[in-house]
């Protein structure tokens, strides 16, 4: 059983609930120091479990659709399906799965989270063909992951509101740009495969530079957010930490040196939000 459970939060890459999970929280710490909503543990249980269904599902989607990529891509090729590990009936199993306690989650939070579901499921679970056909698949990805903290905001008050929606641009551009980052490793593989990704269309020189302007439009927005939302010294601490490790990632990645993209990627971004978040959701409930 135990080994089981390990294939499956592999497949998942469950250690990179990091990235959108610190933002969800700020979104539902937001919800009730800045939206008028109240706590209760009961929505705070079902918002991290719709993160982990939602997630899981996506994850999961993306390497059963990719399976016959996968296995031609060295990087890839030992992934839990294309190695065997797990099949990919298992697999679909997996998702329907995932994706009927998503929406099921949501019908215990609030009618407009039911209602807004599917869309949530088109766009994470679309994101997988999006490679298929525009080089611009990074920011789709992004577009999922930033559904995080506006859907957090949702389960709680029910109603959209500028700075929650601000978070989730932030989130969007970041994600995006370390996307963009990561994929430099498969630049000669993409064009191979006729498949799309920004440096399979820009090179890895080109590539890079759309991703700063990605990382400075996030640095930008992670500054208004602190003006617009009236935040503190704690805040701005978390903000300068953030937007570091955003220089720092282009101070690691060179078109020629990529020996420290997986650095960049679980470390400098892993630090990031959870850093980011603590100050954030600190500065919320102790400085108002």
């Amino acid at each position: 059983m135990y080994t089981t459970i390990n294939k499956y939060l592999s497949l998942v890459k469950f250690a990179h609930t990091i990235f959108a999970m610190p933002f969800a929280l700020i979104g539902f710490v937001m919800a009730i120091q800045r939206g008028g909503g109240s706590f209760s543990w009961a929505t705070f249980g079902l918002v991290l479990l719709c993160m982990v269904f939602a997630r899981s599902a996506a994850m999961a989607f993306n390497r059963w659709l990719d399976v016959d990529i996968d296995k031609l891509n060295p990087r890839t090729a030992k992934r839990e399906i294309p190695a065997g590990i797990i099949s990919k009936k298992n697999a679909m199993a997996f998702i329907l799965g995932n994706v009927i306690l998503f929406i099921a989650t949501t019908w215990f939070i609030n009618p407009i989270c039911f209602y807004l579901s599917p869309v949530a499921l088109l766009v994470v679970l679309g994101y997988s063909y999006t490679k298929r056909f525009t080089a611009l698949c990074h920011l789709v990805l992004g577009v999922g992951l930033s559904l995080a903290p506006i859907g957090a905001y949702l389960a709680v008050t029910g109603q959209f509101a500028i700075l929650p929606v601000m978070v989730s641009v932030l989130v969007l551009c970041w994600v995006s740009g370390f996307d963009i980052i990561y994929s430099l490793q498969d630049e000669d593989f993409d064009r191979s495969q006729q498949l799309n990704s920004i440096p399979a269309w820009l090179g890895l020189s080109g590539a890079l530079r759309f991703s700063e302007v990605l990382h400075v439009i996030a640095a930008a927005l992670v500054i208004t957010i602190g003006v617009v939302g009236h935040f503190h010294w704690l805040y701005w601490i978390g903000a300068a930490t953030f937007v570091s490790m955003l220089v720092s990632q282009h101070m690691l990645v060179k078109p020629s040196d990529l020996s420290r993209i997986n650095i960049m990627f679980m470390t400098t971004n892993g630090i990031a939000s959870v850093v980011f978040a603590v100050f954030a959701i600190a500065d919320m409930l102790f400085l108002g």
